[in-house]
């Protein structure tokens, strides 16, 4: 079985590190291979890069194939529609599964992230998805790049974020919003107040159960 992981942002060392993430949650179920867009931004912040990536995306779609799976990993699933239009195998967004794992059995649940300026995106990729106890978005202060490039500043302000999200929104579960954190999703799991879910390797279960059903059906 191969799963490709499809990075909508032009950075190939995000690429490599969420393919290792995928990959661990895989275990011996599936290959997964890497593809990062050939344009756009290194770091999705803002709606227009946001555009640009799907865009991207869509681009890769002729060297996706050879995939049984494919996963979209840049929050709110980038260009996930044109996937599913252009390839006959499954395609799952990481904003979609993770969510997905956040609101199982009617949970209140949060996005915390690092870019506020994709709040509304956020918010309408619950609403797409029927998620009606979605509590809303909470993000970190300062510049996402220079967060994003701090490891341990990271951890300590989407810790915060998401004390926030329990306090104030009442969510029962947080998903952390982006690929790029997965890896501080990760370090994260085991110090907050709440179940936190990890968008990518939530993609991965979801696209492996995904083909299990393909190949029941």
């Amino acid at each position: 079985m191969r799963i490709a992981l499809v990075n909508p942002n032009t950075s190939a060392d995000i690429t490599r590190r969420m393919v290792a993430i995928a990959a661990r949650e895989a275990g011996g179920r599936a290959e997964v291979i890497g593809h990062t867009a050939a344009f756009g931004a290194p770091l999705i912040t803002e709606p227009a890069a946001f555009v640009v990536a799907a865009e991207a995306v869509a681009a890769l779609a002729p060297s996706l194939g050879q995939a049984d799976a494919v996963i979209v990993a840049a929050f709110s699933d980038p260009g996930l529609d044109a996937l599913r239009a252009a390839l006959p195998c499954p395609v799952t967004g990481i904003a979609e599964a993770g969510m997905a794992e956040a609101a199982r059995g009617g949970r209140r649940f949060a996005v915390v992230t690092t870019t506020p300026a994709l709040a509304v995106a956020i918010a309408a990729t619950a609403a797409r998805h029927g998620h009606r106890h979605f509590a809303g978005t909470w993000t970190t202060p300062g510049d996402p790049v220079a967060l994003t490039a701090d490891a341990a500043a990271l951890e300590d302000a989407l810790a915060a974020a998401i004390e926030a999200a329990v306090a104030e929104g009442g969510a029962e579960a947080v998903v952390i919003g982006g690929g790029p954190l997965a890896e501080a999703a990760r370090a994260l799991a085991a110090r907050t107040p709440v179940p936190l879910v990890e968008p990518v390797p939530a993609a991965v279960r979801l696209s492996v159960a995904r083909l299990q059903q393909g190949a029941q059906a």
